[in-house]
């Protein structure tokens, strides 16, 4: 019934017209606000001065920072809630006659951002877009390699075990940071800041790595471009680019043969180049009009056009966030592994693939023992995995709160590991089918990096009937795997500095699509630089020095961050806090102590092992080596620079006090006590 009187009728009486609640429901609801009220009273404190009230809060509770306390180790706290009671959002009268809110506090994660920041529209938006990053163009041109290089099926032994203690460890770490804080690289790091370095680490090596790999993108572009042809123009060695060292003939089916075939000669052999590797040195990068980095001469026009072309497609995927970027992911993420088994059908009907694939797999016991196995397949997991890029971090950041990144860390990881393993047979499938095809050892035709996708496998499939077909389907599908990786790097700088802007200038909200054009088109310009006659001396260089050490360096500061100083206690408590349960002992031990020790193994063996820097027969200058060593460390060197700025600004009269303001979590500074902290107690850095 309607709680109003007709208009035309005279009021009732006054105990009709009010609500119809009982005495005794009166009597609870007068009962419920007093104990509120009391509840309230009890849990302020009584001091007069600021500091003891803090001190007052801060022991209220069972809550624990790991600051206050050297007995025990790091937890999360939410200081929302540290101290407080929490009753029931809603109390209904038996009567059902009146319910009442008492808490109107949603269960929000420790710290959730209150603004409203976009999310994934769908889980597998997310799923695709970390696996699409970290399997990149590597999985193909350099894990199959290395397999059959390093003892066969074999090689997985290390490569396993390195991924299971050293960079899956360190992945579920960046998922956790990103997914619980919902930041970007640079403004996650607001639980430690003086470990804010790291986050600029990570932004510049991913800024850096899109200078050169973009160029690989147009590298792709170009060759499925000029594939659509009635006959690849890398077959044959009568094209003007050509030289009188190229050779070429064909047996009774028509197919390429060496020229050690006929001759059986090793020097006449070396004296000889392929039609497809002069395609790709002379009529690609146009390599021999230049001497040297010092001599680089002026951008080749076809391929500024690929680059543009690759930076318009970016542009496309990145200019909404998470929200384009999803839906662009839906192709590059799935297209490649339909091509991959499309061409190991197609590979394994040849002649000779089938050796190719026992060579490949073909076990030696004997390698285990040998020291390089072991540094290789730890190199390689985690460039393969992607640590170091923020670009996870930055994925999970635009996650819901209480999604299971856990799961999703296996998931990638497997997957990941899988598609190495399987683009092994489709690369093997038709490196047997060139050797056999030119009476070789597979040996003497395998190779990785450029030379294998850009030189080899285009020959391979150029003898196929239906050539054309094949090639454009196979730069397709590394299209594809680039496209994936680029736009992961991309995201990582674009939303690492936006996240970090919105906190110092809160007045003024950046264009997303601005600044994502800003990015791009500074990246376009620095990556010119490497379409010239020299880039490809220039190609090698950033290869060399944008994301080698200086990413293992920014992995390595990333988990003694996390695991020595943020604490581990306080970190696993997060990661219950969102997904409802804590790491056990295997994660905590691989934080703290196994991952970070593979790292300092790996840095420490490839400044050791640091020799001539050399691209083919061009040995580069030592201004040149300086100034890469340069390059590597500049952004290496953002960890120190930052640390050392927020030392010098954080107040403080001692050392001890302005360090403990600097490693404190920024939402907890208002409890932190002046003078000396307990926290540097041994006890804190001795626990799992």
């Amino acid at each position: 019934m309607s709680g109003k009187s007709p208009p035309d009728e005279q009021p009732s009486k006054p105990e009709e017209t009010t609500r119809k609640v009982s005495a005794a429901a009166m009597e609870k609801i007068d009962n419920a606000i007093s104990n509120v009220v009391t509840t309230l009273a009890k849990n302020e404190s009584p001091s007069s001065s600021e500091k003891e009230k803090k001190k007052s809060l801060w022991s209220a509770g069972t809550c624990d920072d790991g600051y206050s306390s050297y007995t025990s180790t790091p937890k999360s706290v939410d200081h929302k809630s540290c101290g407080e009671s929490h009753p029931d959002k809603t109390s209904q009268l038996p009567d059902g006659a009146l319910i009442i809110a008492l808490s109107q506090d949603p269960v929000n994660g420790g710290s959730e951002n209150p603004e409203e920041r976009p999310t994934w529209s769908k889980k597998a938006d997310f799923l695709l877009s970390i696996i699409g990053f970290a399997v990149d163009l590597a999985n193909v041109w350099r894990f199959p390699y290395l397999c059959y290089r390093n003892g066969g099926g074999v090689f997985l032994i290390p490569y396993l075990l390195m991924l299971v203690f050293g960079a899956m460890p360190l992945f579920y770490m960046e998922l956790v940071l990103g997914q619980y804080h919902r930041q970007g690289p640079i403004s996650v790091w607001k639980f430690c800041p003086l470990f804010k370095g790291v986050g600029y680490c990570c932004v510049l090596v991913s800024w850096y790595v899109s200078f050169y790999y973009n160029v690989i993108i147009a590298w792709t572009l170009y060759y499925m471009f000029i594939s659509f042809s009635s006959e690849l123009p890398w077959i044959r060695c009568n094209n003007p680019w050509n030289t009188d060292r190229c050779w070429e003939s064909r047996n009774s089916s028509g197919y390429i043969i060496d020229a050690a075939t006929v001759f059986n000669s090793s020097a006449f052999r070396a004296n000889r180049t392929s039609p497809a590797l002069e395609f790709f040195d002379r009529a690609v990068l146009e390599i021999h009009q230049s001497n040297g980095m010092g001599d680089l001469g002026t951008p080749k026009w076809q391929l500024v056009v690929c680059v543009l072309v690759a930076f318009v497609i970016l542009y496309i995927a990145l200019f909404r966030g998470v929200k384009s970027l999803g839906k662009v992911v839906w192709f590059t993420a799935i297209a490649p592994y339909v091509i991959l088994t499309i061409l190991l059908i197609r590979g394994l009907l040849l002649p000779g693939a089938i050796q190719g694939v026992q060579y490949y797999l073909r076990p030696d016991l004997h390698k285990l023992l040998d020291t390089q196995v072991w540094v290789e397949a730890a190199v390689q997991v985690f460039y393969s995995v992607g640590v170091g890029f923020g670009v996870h971090l930055t994925y999970a950041s635009y996650n819901n709160f209480h999604n299971n990144c856990y799961r999703d860390c296996l998931f990638t990881v497997a997957v990941n590991s899988f598609t190495s393993f399987y683009s092994g047979f489709v690369i093997f499938a038709y490196l047997g089918y060139m050797a056999n095809k030119e009476s070789l050892p597979i040996s003497e035709v395998a190779t990785e990096g450029h030379g294998l996708v850009f030189q080899v496998y285009p020959e391979a499939i150029a003898t196929l009937p239906g050539g054309p077909f094949w090639a454009v389907l196979f730069f397709t599908m590394l299209l594809t795997l680039g496209l994936d990786s680029a736009m992961g790097g991309l995201e990582s700088v674009i939303t690492g500095i936006l996240d970090e802007c919105s906190t110092y200038f809160t007045k003024v909200k950046m264009n997303r699509e601005i600044f994502t054009a800003i990015v791009l088109v500074t990246s376009f310009c620095v990556s010119l630089v490497n379409v010239t006659r020299g880039g490809g001396y220039m190609m090698y260089w950033f290869d060399t020095y944008s994301a080698g050490i200086s990413l293992l360096c920014a992995a390595l500061f990333e988990a003694i961050g996390v695991a020595w100083i943020y604490g581990l206690d306080r970190f696993c408590d997060n990661i219950n806090e969102m997904m409802g349960f804590t790491p056990g002992l295997f994660w905590r031990l691989c934080w703290k102590i196994i991952s970070p020790s593979f790292l300092v193994a790996v840095i420490v063996f490839a400044i050791i092992s640091n020799s001539t820097l050399q691209y083919q027969d061009y040995v580069y200058p030592s201004w040149a080596v300086g100034l890469g060593w340069g390059f590597a460390l500049s952004s290496v060197a953002m960890v120190p620079i930052v640390a050392t700025y927020k030392l010098t600004k954080s107040p403080g009269n001692t050392c001890s006090e302005k360090l403990a303001y600097t490693i404190t979590p920024e939402e907890e500074r208002d409890v932190l006590e002046d003078g000396d902290v307990k926290r540097f107690h041994w006890k804190h850095w001795v626990y799992v």
